[in-house]
């Protein structure tokens, strides 16, 4: 199954472009979509989850027309927002029962089988009887997930889930983040490059509601290899290499910048070529140096 956007557009009241043309062909797997805030990521996302209306443009997720058949989407669609709220004292078990009800699934046994099954999958299944409202923030997310699992949906969303997160639950995200993908589409939306690459192997670049990029992270990588270098200069530096170079980011290693400048050339002066990454290619294309 794919999804298929074509000429997507969605302006609010206030007069901002949140989607501005946008066209992506996304495939079985796990996808990235990067984007500083405000980018348009959370609005495409809303717009794909039948939470909003696009005001132009189509959206095909196999033969199901996203804009205009919105309960045929629903009904395979997983979807973890950015803010995901709970009820106050429901225990994981009976929420997850009330989500599945809510979707359909009236057989009780049957249910409670799913139910079990999905916090198994997730790793709560010895946290089931407390309440969601108690969870760790890692743990609340991947209670999300098994809220998006419910039904075998073909399509999951999730808006930056990885936020605010410690590395440990972070990886248990990517762990079922990855598994899930294996079978359906899966599209994570974040401003984090390192989630994109050490997940994705297809993704895209958003910026002021316009796709910059599309494609397979190793495209990516190859459009900027050979072309950026690095020099580590001291603070008082920082400003003239700025003036003078495309500087695409600066970090402070050992108290010290280093920077990494784009450049088709090569480039002396104490410069040495750098190892690609995805981080210089998100910020080479929102400066539009590629």
């Amino acid at each position: 199954m794919q999804l298929i956007i074509n000429n997507l557009n969605k302006q609010y009241g206030n007069g901002v472009l949140a989607l501005d043309n946008v066209s992506l062909t996304i495939n079985k797997g796990m996808f990235g979509l990067l984007g500083p805030n405000g980018a348009g990521k959370s609005s495409l996302m809303r717009t794909l989850a039948t939470l909003q209306d696009a005001d132009s443009g189509e959206v095909m997720l196999g033969s199901i027309d996203v804009l205009n058949n919105k309960d045929a989407v629903r009904k395979v669609l997983g979807y973890l927002p950015q803010e995901f709220g709970v009820y106050p004292r429901t225990s994981a078990i009976d929420l997850l029962d009330y989500l599945a009800v809510i979707k359909g699934f009236d057989n009780k046994a049957e249910r409670k089988e799913m139910v079990m099954m999905l916090l198994q999958k997730v790793n709560l299944y010895e946290h089931r009887k407390k309440s969601v409202s108690s969870f760790s923030g890692g743990m609340r997310q991947r209670f999300g997930i098994a809220q998006c699992l419910i039904g075998n949906p073909q399509l999951v969303i999730v808006d930056e889930p990885t936020a605010g997160l410690d590395p440990g639950e972070r990886n248990r995200f990517y762990n079922i983040l990855s598994e899930i993908g294996e079978h359906v589409i899966v599209i994570l939306s974040t401003h984090i490059v390192q989630d994109v690459r050490e997940l994705c192997t297809d993704m895209a670049i958003m910026d002021k509601g316009r796709v910059l990029f599309s494609g397979s992270t190793d495209e990516a990588l190859r459009e900027i290899r050979g072309k950026v270098w690095e020099k580590r200069i001291s603070k008082d530096e920082l400003p003239a290499y700025q003036k003078e170079y495309k500087v695409i980011s600066n970090k402070l290693v050992g108290g010290k910048p280093l920077i990494h400048v784009f450049s088709d050339e090569a480039m002396n002066s104490g410069f040495n070529a750098a190892e690609e990454n995805l981080e210089d290619v998100f910020f080479a294309k929102l400066n539009e140096l590629v």
